[in-house]
């Protein structure tokens, strides 16, 4: 297993008492992560220290307006790439019909294209083909860094860290048109309710069955998950 993916799913993941407990063992895999830069593994201490130590109701309030409330925010991928048009859909069957084939089937109520779940089956994948599968998803995450960073956000380290494990340089033009979008305002819920309100993902078949991109990635995941709160390797 890629411990330090798994590392990065679980702080990723909606804040739990469970996780501020893991913290300190998540910390150190981070720590020791030689892939990242020394720059990388120091930006990555507040975020450590936080969530292992801040109230956690406080944790999770600032995660649901970062991350649930904010589109240019979300954590589930697809949303950057399809936005809530057709294709979406058909790249989320594709997904789903990934996992089952692989012999998972998600206990998560979280959609299939949510980073941290992605995450947790990159870490049980050969890691030449989790590298190319992250590094597909550069620039997506380079934009939410500079985003975060932007908020001043701790969370911003993650997203660098991912992009440095994936071992590419996020394509420039491609982050430039994603943070062409406007940042949502997450205490506007009114106007974010409408946003939601104007396309409804459907998750039946769907004759373009997502982008051929999205299909090439799926096609090389073919290796079970099973979700697990803790980082050790079986």
């Amino acid at each position: 297993m890629d411990r330090s993916l798994k590392a990065l799913s679980l702080i990723l993941s909606y804040p739990t008492a469970e996780l501020q407990a893991a913290m300190p063992e998540i910390g150190g895999v981070l720590a020791a992560e030689s892939r990242l830069t020394a720059a990388a593994r120091r930006a990555l201490r507040p975020l450590v220290e936080a969530l292992g130590t801040q109230d956690i109701y406080a944790l999770q309030e600032t995660y649901v307006a970062l991350f649930d409330r904010s589109r240019t925010l979300s954590l589930n991928l697809f949303e950057h790439v399809h936005g809530e048009g057709r294709d979406r859909g058909g790249a989320m069957v594709s997904l789903l019909e990934t996992y089952r084939a692989a012999g998972f089937e998600p206990v998560t109520s979280e959609l299939p294209d949510h980073l941290p779940v992605l995450l947790e089956f990159l870490a049980t994948q050969p890691s030449a083909e989790a590298r190319d599968i992250l590094a597909g998803t550069a620039h997506i995450l380079e934009a939410i860094a500079v985003r975060l960073t932007r908020r001043e956000s701790p969370y911003a380290a993650a997203f660098e860290a991912l992009v440095q494990l994936a071992g590419v340089k996020a394509d420039r033009e491609a982050v430039a048109e994603l943070l062409d979008e406007p940042d949502s305002d997450p205490g506007d819920l009114a106007a974010l309710d409408r946003v939601w309100e104007e396309a409804e993902v459907r998750f039946g078949p769907d004759p373009n069955a997502g982008c051929p991109q999205v299909r090439d990635m799926l096609a090389r995941m073919d290796e079970p998950v099973t979700r697990a709160p803790k980082l050790a390797a079986e």
